[in-house]
Order: C-alpha cells, then sequence, then structure tokens
C-alpha cells in the first residue's frame, strides 16, 4: 500500500517496520500520518509471518509532537464532535502483537504520547522526551498525563506536564521511560535484535505476555495475578509449550509454530 507520510518495510522476513516521514516537520503527527500509521499496524498485525513491529523516525525526532499548525484554528465543537485523537490514535491500542519504539532526537508531547502507546521504548543517546503543550494554553491530550505518571511516577510527571521541560536519554531511562539506551548508529540494529528475538518466540506465548502486563499497567494487582494464572494455565494447551519444554530438557533449540 502506497503512502504519504509514513514508510514501511520487513525485516528479517519476521518484522515490520514503519518509518515516520513528514522531516520537513520533524514528523509532525498530522491527522492523515496517524491514519496511515493505523492502516500499517493493522496490515502487520494481520500479517501471520510478522511477529513484531517498530516505529521509528529519523535522527532528529521520533516525533517533535502533534501538528500544531492544524490545531491553531480548530474549535471546541471541531474536536469535540470530530472526536479528535481518539479517533485516529487510538488503533495503536488495538495491535495485539508487540510494537518497539526505536526513538532518536525528540519525542515531545504527541511524539512522547505515541512512543508511551508501544509496548516498550529503545532510545538513542540523542534521544529528548518532554510534554510541552503547558507552553501552548492547553496540556497533553493523547494520554500523556495519564502513562507517563505510570512510567515515572507522580513527582517527574507532573514536573515535565507543569515546566514543558525536556528530559534527556540517561534521565528518561532512570526514571524507567525506556527500556534501554544505545548510540545513535546502533538504534535500528538494538531494536531490530529485539524484534527478531520476539518473533522467533511463539506467538500465543508473546501475545499472552503482552495482554498479562498490560492488564498489571491498567488495572488492579489481584485482577492481574488471576488473568496471568489462567493465561499461564491455557497456555499448556498448545504444541509451542510442548515444544518449548521438550526442547529445553532435551537441550536442543526449539522449533516454534505458532500453535
Amino acid at each position: 500500500m502506497a503512502y504519504e507520510f509514513i514508510t514501511t518495510h520487513t525485516e528479517g522476513e519476521k518484522v515490520g517496520v514503519i518509518t515516520l516521514n513528514r522531516p520537513k516537520q520533524l514528523n509532525a503527527l498530522s491527522p492523515q500520518l496517524m491514519v496511515e500509521l493505523g492502516q500499517a499496524l493493522k496490515a502487520f498485525d494481520a500479517d501471520e509471518a510478522i511477529g513484531c513491529m517498530i516505529i521509528t523516525g529519523n535522527e532528529k525526532a521520533f516525533a517533535a509532537g502533534a501538528d500544531i499548525g492544524a490545531m491553531a484554528t480548530y474549535s471546541f465543537a471541531d474536536v469535540y464532535r470530530d472526536d479528535y485523537i481518539t479517533r485516529d490514535w487510538e488503533t495503536i491500542r488495538t495491535i495485539r502483537k508487540p510494537v518497539i519504539a526505536a526513538v532518536s532526537g525528540f519525542a515531545l508531547g504527541g511524539g512522547c504520547e505515541l512512543a508511551m502507546m508501544c509496548d516498550f521504548i529503545i532510545a538513542a543517546d540523542n534521544a529528548k522526551f518532554g510534554q510541552p503543550e503547558i507552553k501552548l494554553g492547553i496540556i497533553p491530550g493523547a494520554g500523556g498525563t495519564q502513562r507517563l505518571p505510570r512510567a515515572v511516577g507522580k513527582a517527574k510527571a507532573m514536573d515535565l506536564a507543569l515546566t514543558g521541560r525536556m528530559m534527556d536519554a540517561t534521565e528518561a531511562e532512570r526514571a524507567g521511560l525506556v527500556s534501554r539506551v544505545v548510540p545513535l548508529d546502533k538504534l535500528m540494529e538494538e531494536a531490530l535484535g529485539a524484534a527478531l528475538m520476539i518473533s522467533g518466540y511463539g506467538r500465543m506465548a508473546v501475545l499472552a505476555a503482552k495482554e498479562c502486563v498490560n492488564r498489571a499497567y491498567e488495572g488492579t494487582l489481584a485482577d492481574g495475578v488471576m488473568f496471568e494464572r489462567r493465561m499461564f494455565h491455557a497456555l499448556f494447551a498448545t504444541a509451542d509449550q510442548k515444544e518449548g519444554m521438550d526442547a529445553f530438557v532435551n537441550k536442543r533449540p526449539a522449533v516454534f509454530k505458532h500453535q
């Protein structure tokens, strides 16, 4: 499928890579870009060969925010009637396979929020994160005030949301926003390595692990533990569980068939 504001390709026949492609606008997240991103994610999610996805930008910016030029003229009626953000941004939450954000340069405002919607973030050492919406007379609207405190705690989330300052990759890793920081020239190598590793595991176990972690993120401990337990039990009905454990016992590599 031809896209205007993103590019897509596959790596190792198992990983779908989506690159945000509005370089002159530092990959500002326009409504059309978000529609295209959702379409690409859904296509990779439906492709049985794909086990994991990566969203990335360019060296200067993962995404420097939403498209302020377009937003500047919106009225309350415009955004409320058209269900702005919910309409185009929430597709990523329906994707079952893991999605990795490979972030270099700026991930600000909507860019930071998009990265947080992914399952985990691998950051280049030049990455900068922030929610500067307060400087524009608004607040984060794509989950920034909700996901950020869950990732970094109330104090730092308040700091970022109320001052609009940026934090670098080192601070972001220390705070728990990103899973790892790597040199810029190793970013995609690291992200692809992780994605290929994930893609090589049994698909149902991967999907179950993602669902369970999300349940912990969004619900109570008691409910999460029970959900995890039932998913753990259910995986004993899969061929991949038999293969994985037999391979371990017999000291051979497992060959998963996603069944």
